[in-house]
């Protein structure tokens, strides 16, 4: 008999609780995507959800107001598990769920790591009009294999933040990426965390400010901060290489 939590998926994808209860009438919702693994059918890791929900809380306090709903996505297992995409089929999934439980609100998909890739390739749902991709995993190039695909995220919104001291997930690879995505959707920009590792915890508190201003402003239509405003509208690769400044979100302007 096979030891628990390694046969295989524990069972179907499904939605964590509404994080801080939620708001009363539902105007958009984010979904917040864990890491996870290349290849594996192991049950999700619960560290792995756990490292989203400090994004989660800050999102939902600052979007409570406007009717902003913020899930976990628990997968049905870690891995991305190559042309079978698990981690994109899960978020597929959970989008429909959105649609189900909230009716025709918009949607942002907010992954960390190999959820990043996997808000980036669901990106194309159609309740989804928004995508935020934080030190995404991305596979390398490989002439054999066709690039990570970017045509889905045609008429969203889309925001990548990568650390450049990162070593897990390699920052230039999310550069190529945006890079193809803008020559078709003009709505794409990326911001480094110099100096920053793959957990971006030097700059916790900017990376935080960045996702929030981001998601509020891609949800409810509230004004960009100013950086963000100049990263969506600069050329690459000027919008594509926005520094995170130090101290963002606590003297925003406008």
């Amino acid at each position: 008999m096979a030891q628990r939590g390694t046969a295989g998926p524990a069972g179907p994808p499904r939605l964590g609780r509404a994080i801080k209860a939620g708001p009363s009438a539902v105007s958009g919702v984010a979904l917040l995507l864990p890491g996870g693994a290349e290849t594996s059918t192991r049950r999700p890791s619960p560290l792995a959800a756990g490292a989203v929900r400090a994004l989660g809380r800050r999102l939902a306090q600052d979007g409570r107001a406007s009717g902003l709903a913020t899930h976990v996505v628990h997968y049905r297992c870690r891995g991305w598990n190559g042309a079978q995409a698990h981690l994109a089929e899960d978020t597929a999934w959970a989008a429909d769920e959105v649609v189900r439980r909230y009716g025709d609100v918009p949607v942002c998909l907010v992954g960390v790591d190999m959820g990043g890739r996997a808000a980036l390739r669901a990106g194309g749902h159609p309740a989804v009009n928004s995508v935020l991709a934080i030190a995404p995993w991305l596979p390398e190039d490989d002439v054999a294999a066709p690039p990570e695909p970017v045509k889905q995220l045609a008429g969203r919104r889309v925001l990548i933040v990568h650390g450049t001291n990162d070593e897990r997930t390699d920052p230039e690879l999310s550069f190529r990426l945006a890079e193809r995505a803008k020559k078709t959707n003009r709505d794409v920009c990326r911001f480094e965390v110099h100096s920053d590792g793959h957990r971006l915890q030097q700059h916790q508190d900017e990376v935080l400010a960045l996702a929030s201003d981001f998601v509020r402003g891609v949800l409810f239509g509230t004004d960009f901060a100013r950086p963000l405003e100049d990263a969506l509208a600069a050329p690459p690769p000027l919008g594509l290489r926005m520094p995170l400044a130090s101290g963002f979100g606590r003297s925003l302007r406008r």
